[in-house]
């Protein structure tokens, strides 16, 4: 409230001043001269107070502009004090020392707002940008002040150097638009200080004609003018703080700086070069003043352009360190490694490449987030540039893969590199907490005559870092023929299934599932098997693993679930209670078309969906998110069963089974398998597997039972149905029908 008293006992003391000289009053140059004393004692109070209660990085600016208020009152106070001495206008040394103080305070306030630059260059090339434009203005301003004053007067130096004093308020002007124009934050003080530099700058260049030609007097209407300026001054301290004045994001880019901006200083020099032609006196001479201003304005546009230069190296640097250098580790990036591959191959050195993949990264981005994984990753990349050192280059290529470059005279061969590698890895002590730290799977490739580029080199790197995945992972392994020739295979082989499907390569087998009690038929497994041209029939273990890598498991999939709803349609005319089973991949699962996938296959067929049930793993089941689960809870409502297939293999998280809709549990056959060996551990298991599946009311199947004592051994556990060899091995539709019988399971 005070604040606001006071801002308007300091606009009617301006109004009642500028009505008072108006009307020529007597006492007019005095009522000036107090007037623009108290206007700025109130101002410098005002800053003194917004210092105090804005945040920390405005203080500093508010303080500044407190100095620059108090001294514009101590100026025009010991300007009144020396004129009512007998002065009639004290231009004297310590008032211009005053008013210069003042004006090099309000300077250093602008260049300490929030929109000025933050570097000391940047600061200096803004001050530099106002010197240039006050300079280029005095020839300009002197043709246009002195272009009718006799000779004589201009002798008198309180005359011309009186120009110093716009050209003063144009640099305070200047820098002001300077630092407030490409700010992303507009900050409201800036334009109410930027109207006060404006109507002082107006000010001092008429107070300088008129005391030019010798018609000014103390308590001119254009007195007014500067006590306006200090109010404006004031007034701005009533705004509040800008959000975000902790500076902001200090990472993100500075916006770029509109044309003007970036010509603002060299635009009045042309004007300049114009004025000092025309104000040549007729002896040919040039004024002093200008001839100083012109040589002092020389000398600043070429700092000016040496810090330009100077700013521009940096800049290329910059961007030098932006096009080969990873802004994440620091570490050189894939461009800049290809860079150096190429030039090395080229100068015919011997070279080997060792390719990083991390395992498992991609956890602690899901689990922690990101801004942990870049920091995990900063942490790796430091680990590794260590244990590399000077026997190599290594680089991120992107996200979690690395590489490096061994080339010349190799001290160290790839594999000890790739052991040193593996073994900075390891989990520091804390870092086992996190359960999810990354290894490394490293494949190595030395350059040879079958090698005719990088890309090569680079191909044969990826392909035994593959192998290294294969292996088990945190291992590395080095780039053979085989592994060239498998790899080869394999992308052979990947290129051959996209045809599988749209060409009827594909077909299905059946396997029945049967009661034990009594060897009825109740259920048939589909399985698929791939007709290959060249290679014959390959079984699932062939040819799925590749679908699910490159995501051609999806129309396999699809493809198997319409094939085997067709075959339940035609069996089930003759066996009405024998259902089928669809094994189905976690990619799958995750996808949301997989109910209108199932819906179609069932009512294409015409086949009741209580006829189908989906086998899915107990690891793709306990992955799947919130979405996964509610999908499978609409499809046991659409009376879909859902069987839990090489049920222990897993994370056997028990939890799950009270969340997951499942109808059956299938025993693996790998404990199946030792009940012949009469093993009492595998004995226990598949028991607790039966008890546990009977306390959720599951079904139970043991799969890969092949021998009388299996049989024997899983009925006295208590399961009630089987799966295997013992009861039938995979066998087309036509053969299956002919199974539909009972099956004699006694011997």
């Amino acid at each position: 409230m005070s604040g606001r008293v006071g801002l308007v006992a300091a606009g009617l003391v301006v109004l009642g001043e500028a009505l008072w000289l108006v009307a020529r009053l007597p006492g007019a140059a005095l009522v000036s001269d107090l007037g623009a004393v108290a206007v700025a004692s109130w101002a410098t109070l005002a800053c003194v107070g917004v210092a105090r209660r804005h945040p920390t990085p405005l203080r500093r600016f508010w303080t500044l502009l407190a100095v620059t208020m108090a001294l514009a009152a101590l100026g025009r106070t010991v300007w009144t004090v020396e004129r009512l001495g007998g002065m009639e206008l004290p231009h004297t040394p310590l008032v211009g020392a005053i008013f210069t103080a003042g004006i090099v305070a309000g300077a250093a306030a602008l260049l300490s707002s929030l929109a000025a630059p933050h570097t000391l260059v940047g600061q200096v090339r803004t001050l530099l940008d106002g010197v240039i434009v006050g300079l280029a203005l005095i020839p300009i301003c002197w043709l246009v002040v002195f272009r009718d004053v006799a000779a004589a007067d201009l002798a008198d130096p309180l005359r011309t150097f009186a120009l110093l004093y716009p050209m003063f308020d144009l640099m305070q002007l200047t820098i002001l638009v300077a630092v407030a124009g490409p700010s992303r934050r507009r900050w409201r003080p800036l334009t109410a200080i930027g109207a006060s530099l404006a109507i002082r700058a107006v000010a001092d260049t008429v107070y300088v004609s008129l005391y030019a030609h010798g018609s000014y007097t103390p308590g001119y209407p254009i007195d007014v003018c500067w006590p306006l300026s200090y109010l404006l001054i004031g007034a701005a301290t009533r705004y509040p703080p800008p959000a975000d004045c902790d500076g902001g994001d200090e990472t993100a880019e500075p916006p770029l700086p509109p044309w003007w901006r970036v010509a603002l200083p060299y635009l009045p020099v042309g004007g300049a070069i114009v004025a000092v032609v025309l104000a040549r006196r007729p002896t040919g001479q040039t004024p002093h003043l200008i001839f100083l201003g012109m040589m002092t304005l020389l000398g600043v546009l070429a700092l000016r352009q040496g810090l330009a230069a100077n700013e521009n190296l940096r800049l290329v640097a910059r961007l030098r360190r932006l096009a080969y250098c990873d802004q994440l580790t620091g570490l050189p990036n894939r461009l800049t490694f290809n860079r150096r591959l190429r030039r090395a191959l080229r100068d015919e050195v011997p070279v080997a490449v060792l390719l990083l993949d991390l395992d498992g990264f991609k956890q602690v981005n899901d689990r922690f987030g990101h801004a942990s994984g870049d920091r995990l990753l900063a942490s790796i990349a430091e680990r590794m540039r260590n244990a590399v050192g000077g026997d190599g280059m290594i680089a991120r290529l992107g996200g979690d893969e690395f590489a490096v470059l061994v080339d010349g005279d190799r001290p160290v061969p790839p594999e000890r590199l790739a052991e040193r590698l593996l073994a900075v890895l390891q989990p520091l002590p804390g870092e086992e907490d996190l359960g999810v730290h990354p290894s490394a799977s490293i494949g190595i490739a030395e350059y040879g005559a079958h090698h005719t580029s990088h890309t090569d080199l680079l191909r044969d790197a990826d392909i035994a870092m593959y192998a290294a995945k294969a292996a088990g992972k945190s291992a590395y392994r080095t780039c053979t023929p085989a592994l060239r020739e498998e790899a080869v295979s394999r992308a052979e082989l990947i290129a051959d299934l996209r045809r599988a499907v749209d060409e009827g390569q594909l077909h299905l087998e059946f396997q029945p599932i049967v009661d034990l009690a009594t060897g009825t038929v109740r259920s048939a497994e589909a399985l698929v098997r791939w007709r290959h041209p060249r290679l014959g029939v390959l079984q699932p273990a062939a040819f799925l693993p590749l679908a699910e890598e490159t995501g051609l498991i999806l129309p396999v999939d699809r493809w198997v679930i319409q094939e085997a709803c067709r075959a339940a349609a035609a069996w089930r005319k003759h066996a009405p209670e024998v259902t089928v089973a669809v094994n189905i991949a976690a990619a799958h699962l995750r996808r949301p078309d997989l109910i209108d996938t199932v819906t179609t296959a069932t009512a294409v067929a015409g086949l009741s969906p209580h006829a189908l049930t989906l086998e899915l793993t107990e690891s793709a089941l306990i992955e799947g998110s919130e979405a996964v689960l509610d999908r499978l809870r609409q499809l046991r409502e659409l009376g879909v069963g859902i069987a839990i297939d090489d049920f222990g293999t897993g994370y056997s998280a028990l939890s799950y089974l009270h969340r997951i809709p499942a109808t059956e549990l299938k025993v693996d056959r790998s404990f199946v398998a030792r009940l012949d060996a009469e093993d009492p551990r595998a004995y226990a298991t598949v028991d607790m597997v039966n008890r546990l599946a009977a306390a959720f009311d599951l079904a139970v199947v043991a799969e890969g039972v092949e021998t009388g004592a299996q049989h024997a051994a899983v009925t006295a556990i208590g399961c009630l149905q089987g799966q295997g060899w013992r009861y039938g091995r995979p066998t087309a539709l036509p053969e299956l029908l002919a199974a539909l019988t009972p099956v004699d399971v006694t011997h």
